[in-house]
């Protein structure tokens, strides 16, 4: 069974850093220069997509659709379960590649792709509406 106070706190934190992002995609070239401004857009990246992870596996595993393969997997197995619309887990699928790199690959990430992404949260914001419309 899936616990709906459990996802609803993941999906509150995603949408957390979703206000934080979009806040911080108007940034001055000041506030930008700051060394930390980067390294904390990519760990509140790290976190939204994290929570969207933990949110999937949670579902998949309540309803006995797993286990996933991997992170990707996940966003497979909501959409073949009908909890992602197809374009919507194709770009969560994505975003986690976006976050293993962050994660694992930091040293070679591509700062413009970081930047780029910052401008279009569309796929963030599509995960927790088509999961909120899943759990309630």
């Amino acid at each position: 069974m899936v616990d709906e106070k459990r996802i609803l706190r993941l999906l509150r934190s995603v949408t957390d850093d979703i206000s934080v992002l979009q806040a911080e995609a108007a940034a001055d070239s000041h506030r930008r220069s700051d060394a930390l401004w980067l390294r904390g857009i990519k760990y509140t990246f790290i976190t939204a997509i994290e929570a969207c992870v933990d949110a999937g596996q949670h579902i998949c595993a309540s309803e006995g659709w797993g286990p996933p393969a991997d992170n990707g997997d996940v966003m497979r197995l909501l959409h073949t379960h009908g909890v992602l619309a197809e374009p919507t887990a194709r770009a969560m699928r994505m975003a986690v590649g976006f976050r293993n790199v962050l994660v694992h690959e930091y040293v070679e990430v591509d700062d413009e792709i970081v930047l780029r992404r910052l401008t279009d949260l569309g796929d963030l914001r599509r995960f927790v509406e088509e999961i909120i419309q899943c759990v309630t």
